[in-house]
């Protein structure tokens, strides 16, 4: 399998909107590789697939959205609405894929409906959200917000959880279901002895 995306280095000019957009880029080539692999290569980049989309959507929860909700010019409200229901709906599908496997019937199809879901709503936040961020937020706090980006991640979920998608829902549950995903995930993997 071909070396999995590694995730853009932070630099002292990173603001959250480079951090976002690079990890965008990172979700795209992985489903490429999930579609294009099979067998252990297909479940390695499913499983990175799946780390990373919970730990990106968690932080826009908690950090990005409802810095959106309060930028000028009104709109926030709904264009943040729109991108909460997209994450619920792709949260779903991707638990779906989650408890059938990469080797189950419908696999296929799924993975591509999601992608195409998890892409286009990318899109909607490169085209609504991110400018917003840009024309309205300082520099400096972009950047800080790319650090706060960072350790949302580091304590969020390694699973799809529908039920936590505000910063309140995820502030208040997500730690437990970190700690409950990443004992999940040490179960699974072979153990390298």
């Amino acid at each position: 399998m071909p070396d999995a995306p590694t995730p853009a280095t932070p630099g002292p000019e990173e603001d959250v909107v480079d951090l976002l957009l690079a990890q965008h880029a990172q979700i795209e080539q992985l489903f490429l590789l999930v579609i294009g692999s099979t067998g252990d290569a297909r479940r390695d980049a499913f499983d990175e697939l799946v780390e990373l989309l919970a730990a990106h959507e968690t932080a826009e929860e908690e950090v990005v959205h409802p810095l959106a909700r309060t930028l000028p010019g009104g709109g926030g409200d709904a264009m943040v609405d729109d991108r909460l229901d997209e994450e619920r709906q792709a949260k779903q599908t991707l638990q779906t894929l989650i408890a059938g496997g990469v080797d189950a019937d419908g696999f296929d199809i799924g993975i591509i409906l999601l992608r195409d879901a998890v892409l286009t709503h990318a899109r909607y936040e490169e085209r609504y959200e991110f400018p917003r961020l840009r024309q309205h937020v300082p520099p400096g706090r972009l950047r800080s917000l790319a650090g706060a980006v960072r350790a949302a991640e580091t304590t969020a979920p390694t699973r799809p959880h529908p039920g936590a998608q505000s910063a309140k829902g995820n502030l208040a549950a997500g730690p437990a279901l970190a700690v409950i995903d990443r004992v999940r995930d040490a179960m699974r993997k072979p153990s390298d002895s």
